[in-house]
């Protein structure tokens, strides 16, 4: 495992030095951070058409980030992930995060997320970066829960529709040499294993097709993070490192009872204020022999971003796990073969 790094995203500003690359890089070098995770709608921080139209300034931008002493761990596509596929109930909040030229255009909003998608594939392929993590996108998430009653046939359309959407970019992924790991988040088509199984098998075991393990979203659909990483643990490629809690009681659950995030009995912490058990997830990696980035995603609904990211580098590091080269026990072995062990089982 590689790391710390931090997802930039949520710290981006207008002001200094949240508000240009060299300022954010400087800013998490100052915190022990190793590496960036880039959104790539941001033009402060990436121009994603000139990175994927040129090599030379990818590697001009990789060079400037170095000078940092800090690598790219991976490129976000979050937002166009999301846009990818949008239900209509979603159209005037998701159009803020469009392009005003494809505002109210269903179709044409689509197809700037797809094209913004496979730009950022090649822009990955010319920073060198093997994975990226994204969004899918929700045309079914409005019927998550099944009252009124489905109509027979509607999920198995939208996950049809989802997955004629995304089996081109992710060919072109393929194409780039870069996984696509999506990120399981409630309010995405794929946001827990069903969802992921479901679409998978539709997309015929995509070799391209992978995973952002995020644990926070987990425990706030309550479920078992630690054995998803035994299921998926071949399809996990890239890891945000985000903590929760989850305190029910008699006003509510795991629905949240429409409240802001302070009051919902689910909630976002900073990496060791929350439930998880990071100790263990970082075991389970070492044991499968994780090779990508742990990346700090601050979401936080108490403690102060900055508080949050100066926390992060530390608690990242000192969860991470050399993995031994060699046997606890290897001081009591010895030097044996075939016929010695057949002498052990009786059979010479």
């Amino acid at each position: 495992m590689k790391g710390p790094a931090i997802f930039l995203a949520q710290f981006i500003g207008d002001e200094a030095p949240y508000n240009s690359l060299d300022g954010l890089c400087t800013w998490a070098a100052n915190h022990g951070y190793e590496a960036i995770q880039i959104p790539t709608l941001d033009p402060r921080l990436i121009d994603l058409a000139l990175a994927a139209e040129s090599k030379t300034y990818c590697d001009e931008l990789s060079g400037k980030i170095r000078e940092h002493g800090l690598v790219i761990s991976e490129l976000s596509t979050h937002i166009q992930g999301q846009l990818v596929a949008v239900h209509p109930a979603y159209n005037v909040v998701y159009d803020l995060f469009a392009p005003t030229s494809v505002r109210g255009n269903a179709k044409a909003r689509t197809d700037w997320a797809t094209d913004q998608m496979k730009m950022a594939a090649k822009a990955s392929n010319h920073l060198g970066l093997p994975a990226q993590v994204t969004f899918s996108g929700s045309l079914a998430w409005p019927f998550v829960y099944p009252w009124p009653q489905r109509p027979p046939g509607l999920i198995e359309e939208a996950f049809a529709e989802l997955t004629r959407r995304w089996m081109p970019i992710l060919d072109y992924f393929d194409e780039q040499g870069v996984d696509l790991c999506f990120e399981l988040h409630p309010g995405e088509d794929l946001h827990d294993g069903a969802s992921f199984d479901r679409f998978l098998d539709l997309c015929d075991e995509h070799p391209r097709l992978c995973i952002n393990y995020d644990p926070s979203h987990f425990v706030l659909q309550q479920m078992d993070y630690l054995q998803f990483i035994d299921l998926y643990e071949d399809r996990i490629k890239a890891f945000h490192v985000k903590d929760a809690e989850f305190n029910p009681d008699g006003t509510n659950g795991v629905y949240g009872g429409y409240q802001d995030w302070v009051d919902r009995a689910g909630r976002f912490r900073s990496p060791g204020d929350g439930e998880i058990d990071f100790n263990a997830i970082f075991s389970k990696f070492a044991q499968y022999g994780f090779d990508g980035w742990a990346v700090l995603e601050w979401e936080c609904c108490i403690k102060d971003s900055e508080q949050g990211a100066a926390e992060g580098a530390p608690f990242i590091r000192s969860h991470m796990i050399q993995v031994t080269k060699r046997a606890f026990d290897d001081f009591a072995g010895g030097v044996y073969g075939l016929k010695t062990n057949r002498k052990i089982l009786g059979l010479e």
